[in-house]
């Protein structure tokens, strides 16, 4: 008869509280469950109140992506108004949102998912010692360098928004404030700063000779091509992930999603990966085949959830989010299970360079599928792609012109959704309005989509079926488990929607 172990880790360096339960057989993981152990209820917050409350509330759900959840909310209030925003709000709002990005990608690389290959565990890698020496939490060298540089860059969504995190100034038809050129110059000015740093210390080289890399053969040329290449951080990233084996970990489905980033102005030079709506296109993909993207065909699956609604999954339009008090076994978590047109979807930076069809990135994907490696790549070189598409966008504004505002009717009646890709993927807000009242309030975050308990025919979540068959070496150590879950960027407070049952420590016993 087997031995099973049975583990229950609370992920640390998450924004919120995220549990893994697994079962081991022989080190084997042989069952998964992703729990989120917090309820919110930011949508029931939104109930009965007048419609730009959201524009104030919603940007609370989290301290990191605040300006995401401002942009969906505004983009779902443009809908319900029937109002088309100008060129140069649109800008604002794409280059608040990438500053915000930008942070998140180099925060989450250095200070959240990197720092793992200081632990002891690794003690007999290689490069073991110079990875204590840049990414030990809070004291190694690239930690501190990345809270000073993306300090510096969010100010410039305090520059353009009045303030953050948590600013409002989105609404529906544009934004509220004109910057002037001072502004601009400031905020070229930070961007500037920090592009200078990612191409030095990042890159070690610059955004236009990354982006030449179109194929893996590629990749491992421009590693050996300078010393500057291997010595940066995305350069010692690569060398270290690949000793450490992380290109066979965290298959999963296989299934992405993305509901394209950065709507593009009318007139722009500004061209994106794939064609002309967003920057970063909107898609589904499986099976190596990507479809256009309908988001009539999002559902969400409570059949695993603590949350009560109806037993069949239901478009957000048609969700509700109301505590479950019955108990039920089934429910494991305190996060909903978002599908399309019946499919579990990975979002993130990986998603979107999947539907722009990067060769890079489908190249590496054709011979090992996904896995940690490519997932935390995609996240260290978005921002090669989102720097240059930023710095034309600031220019492009013409600070003579009051042109950031388009006077809409209010409307007491009428629905709208706002999709966009947030840091971590694609985030939706659902509103509907009733005699000018907040009537239903759904949302969906990138957290969601990745952290989604299995639903009701059994189908695993994203992550949960990354974990699936993976070996772990040490059970009291298992960083396997850690870097998968970290791949995908995990951010709970986005994904369970303030009730909390006793705090479990780390267990381990043999059943």
């Amino acid at each position: 008869m087997d031995t099973k172990n049975v583990k229950i880790l609370p992920l640390n360096r998450v924004e919120g509280d995220l549990e893994i339960h697994l079962e081991f057989k022989k080190h084997i993981v042989s069952e998964v469950r992703s729990v989120g152990t917090m309820f919110r209820g930011f949508e029931n917050l939104l109930l009965g109140r007048a419609p730009l409350d959201g524009l104030v509330i919603t940007p609370r759900i989290c301290g990191i992506c605040s300006t995401a959840h401002l942009k969906a909310a505004a983009k779902a209030l443009d809908m319900v108004f029937k109002v088309n925003v100008p060129d140069d709000a649109i800008r604002v709002r794409n280059i608040t949102l990438m500053a915000e990005q930008l942070q998140n990608d180099i925060r989450h690389s250095f200070m959240l998912f990197m720092p793992d290959f200081s632990k002891p565990v690794y003690r007999d890698h290689p490069l073991y010692d110079e990875a204590v020496r840049r990414y030990r939490p809070l004291k190694g060298e690239t930690a501190v360098h990345t809270i000073r540089e993306t300090k510096k860059l969010l100010e410039i969504i305090a520059i353009l928004g009045g303030q953050w995190p948590h600013s409002s100034f989105m609404v529906p038809g544009g934004v509220v404030s004109v910057p002037s050129s001072n502004d601009i110059n400031q905020c070229l000015s930070l961007l500037g700063n920090f592009r200078r740093w990612y191409e030095q210390r990042v890159l070690g080289c610059t955004l236009d000779r990354w982006k030449a890399i179109n194929r893996p053969e590629a990749l491992d040329l421009w590693l050996e091509e300078k010393d500057e290449h291997q010595n940066g951080d995305l350069g010692f990233f690569i060398r270290f992930a690949r000793e450490a084996g992380l290109e066979h970990l965290g298959k999963g489905h296989g299934n992405f999603i993305s509901f394209g980033a950065f709507e593009m102005p009318q007139y722009t030079i500004v061209r994106g990966l794939a064609g002309e709506g967003t920057f970063f296109p909107a898609g589904f993909a499986t099976n190596d085949t990507i479809y256009p993207f309908d988001q009539e065909k999002i559902s969400e699956d409570l059949a695993h959830s603590h949350l009560f609604g109806d037993e069949n999954p239901c478009h957000p339009f048609d969700g509700i989010t109301r505590i479950e008090t019955s108990g039920g076994e089934k429910g494991y978590s305190w996060s909903k299970a978002p599908r399309y047109d019946g499919y579990p979807a990975e979002t993130g930076p990986l998603a979107e360079f999947v539907m722009a069809s990067h060769p890079l990135f489908m190249g590496l994907m054709g011979t090992r599928g996904p896995n940690v490696f490519i997932r935390q790549l995609a996240r260290l070189v978005r921002p090669a792609f989102v720097l240059q598409a930023l710095d034309c966008w600031l220019q492009e504004i013409v600070t003579t012109s009051e042109d950031f505002y388009r006077d809409n009717e209010t409307r007491e009646n009428g629905r709208g959704y706002g999709l966009i890709q947030a840091h971590r993927g694609a985030l939706g807000h659902w509103l509907e309005l009733e005699e000018g009242k907040i009537s239903r309030y759904q949302i969906i975050t990138p957290s969601a989509w990745n952290a989604s308990p299995m639903d009701s025919k059994g189908v695993r979540g994203p992550w949960e079926e990354a974990l699936m068959g993976t070996e772990i070496k040490d059970l009291h150590n298992p960083v396997e488990v850690e870097h998968i879950v970290r791949s995908f960027d995990p951010c709970l407070v986005c994904c369970v929607h303030m009730i909390q049952g006793p705090r479990r420590g780390l267990s381990l016993k043999i059943m």
